[in-house]
């Protein structure tokens, strides 16, 4: 009987499920942390041109692998959480002048200006004009990282603090930033050129500050003088595209977007005196209901049709996306364009990336480069787990950026040249 009772099997059934649970604790591992995925060069969309040739010999990080930190590199979502809650590692500190601008609505722009701190690798003057993404400024760590690293590479930089992100500057009009408004934007560009007649721009834009920069090229041919090129990180394109993808959880897009309606309730109360106080001017369509409806938004597109598009008298939020993308403007840029994206941006869904690809395969000046890896604004590198404090996103658009200025001054020389030889003739 005694015989009969013992189950020497127990322990083995045990074991067996302890390692059936280990073993789909390490798939979800690899499975979440994108293990499998390669590491390979990024995708290039262009037209073989010159230019195009020109770039791929001298940008080495367009050829190159990109290689993510092993363990969480390859998981769009770490990148992107690091980079929202981090910023950069070590980030440094580039001292800077802060400079103001009244705008004619009595709105006050503020941008730091940030000379260079070595000689330009072509020994010319040369500024980088820069948008951060959507309620930044130039405090953030990878602004302060990007422009440190640019100015050891000897690019003035002038960074834009959109109008009511900076928590210590108060708002002097009923109008914060939008999502493609360029005033503020053209006001900065307006003052280094007037400032330094002799500099040559290079404009480069963050997520929503690729839209503005982008909008801001094509709204007018005039923008584009002594512009370079620019540069597009890890924008959109259509915000009308993505309104209906950035309410899907797919790719917790839902809950990132909740997370960037928090963090602008914050701010847009923050200024609720000056945006909604009964001694203040404000657009007719912006009501204090607006502000009832404003504490109960979860999304951004929520608080953009109770409150952003009023800023600017927009009827209706399709209206207002309509107008402010860059995407009707893309066309009109006749400078050098590279637009950056990663294949693994949880907030740019891949359905909008058509956009950049469609236009780089028409147009000869437009390069769309599309890594596996990076995230939205990460790009983070480094070996197995710890991170550079410079990521290939800052890397990337120095280089493309001395590029383009050896390309126009070896363009510039050959014309001398030319004419030299036409004069001796």
């Amino acid at each position: 009987m005694s015989v009969m009772l013992e189950t020497p099997e127990l322990p083995a059934v045990f074991d067996g499920v302890k390692l059936a649970a280990v073993a789909a604790v390490l798939y979800v591992i690899v499975r979440c942390l994108n293990l499998k995925s390669p590491t390979a060069p990024p995708e290039l969309i262009y037209q073989d041109s010159a230019l195009s040739r020109f770039l791929l010999k001298s940008c080495p990080l367009l050829t190159k692998e990109y290689i993510p930190p092993l363990i969480w590199g390859k998981s769009g979502h770490i990148q992107t959480a690091l980079y929202g809650k981090m910023g950069r590692v070590r980030s440094p500190h580039p001292y800077g002048h802060r400079k103001y601008l009244t705008m004619p609505d009595g709105a006050t722009a503020t941008f730091d200006l940030f000379e260079p701190q070595s000689e330009h690798c072509i020994g010319e003057d040369v500024t980088m004009v820069i948008c951060p993404g959507i309620a930044n400024h130039s405090e953030k760590q990878y602004i302060r990282t990007f422009v440190d690293y640019a100015q050891k590479n000897g690019y003035r930089c002038a960074v834009l603090n959109h109008l009511g992100a900076l928590p210590n500057i108060e708002l002097t009009s009923p109008r914060m930033f939008t999502y493609g408004c360029t005033w503020e934007f053209g006001a900065m560009v307006n003052y280094i050129k007037k400032t330094y007649p002799q500099t040559q721009l290079v404009v480069v834009g963050f997520s929503l500050g690729g839209n503005i920069v982008c909008k801001y090229l094509g709204e007018n041919q005039a923008n584009q003088e002594r512009v370079l090129c620019c540069v597009s990180v890890c924008q959109g394109y259509s915000a009308l595209r993505a309104q209906e993808t950035f309410m899907q959880w797919d790719q917790c897009r839902r809950f990132y977007n909740f997370l960037m309606a928090d963090n602008m309730k914050k701010i847009i109360l923050s200024h609720r005196q000056v945006l909604f106080g009964d001694n203040v001017k404000k657009p007719q369509s912006l009501s204090d209901a607006d502000l009832s409806k404003l504490y109960t938004a979860t999304s951004l597109m929520q608080i953009d049709d109770n409150v952003m598009r009023k800023f600017h008298g927009y009827s209706s939020l399709k209206e207002y996306y309509e107008e402010e993308s860059c995407l009707h403007y893309l066309h009109r840029i006749y400078v050098p364009l590279l637009l950056v994206n990663a294949a693994d941006d949880p907030l740019v869904h891949e359905s909008l990336l058509s956009i950049p690809r469609a236009l780089s395969e028409k147009r000869e000046n437009v390069m769309h480069v599309l890594p596996l890896h990076g995230g939205h604004l990460g790009f983070f590198e480094g070996s197995v787990l710890f991170p550079e404090p410079l990521t290939w996103m800052d890397k990337l658009v120095v280089q493309y950026a001395n590029a383009i200025c050896q390309w126009e001054k070896t363009k510039s020389h050959c014309s001398d040249t030319e004419q030299a030889v036409s004069g001796q003739e």
